[in-house]
């Protein structure tokens, strides 16, 4: 009796107020367990106080090859640049 292992990602938020950090990855045969393998995993010393386990398959990303068209600089946009606009003198800090 062998279940489809699935690969999941793991994420870890160390401290309340702080955000969750991707910090490995593993298989397991659904979500439920997962969640206890990454608690098992990773979370061995305390390290944790909340995990998130997410099926690869199910991120989006993009390549680091298409970066320089995907993160394209914004040149020629410089109405999204700050130096265009006038402040009023009552706005004294931005």
């Amino acid at each position: 009796m062998s279940a489809t292992q699935e690969l999941y990602e793991v994420f870890v938020r160390p401290r309340r107020g702080l955000d969750h950090k991707h910090v490995g990855s593993l298989h397991a045969p659904d979500p439920t367990l997962a969640l206890e393998y990454a608690r098992d995993v990773y979370t061995r010393r305390g390290e944790g106080v909340s995990i998130w386990v997410v099926r690869s398959c199910d991120i989006t990303a993009s390549q680091e090859t298409d970066s320089e068209s995907f993160f394209d600089p914004l040149d020629d946009k410089p109405y999204r640049h700050a130096l265009y606009y006038e402040l009023p003198d009552s706005v004294n800090n931005m």
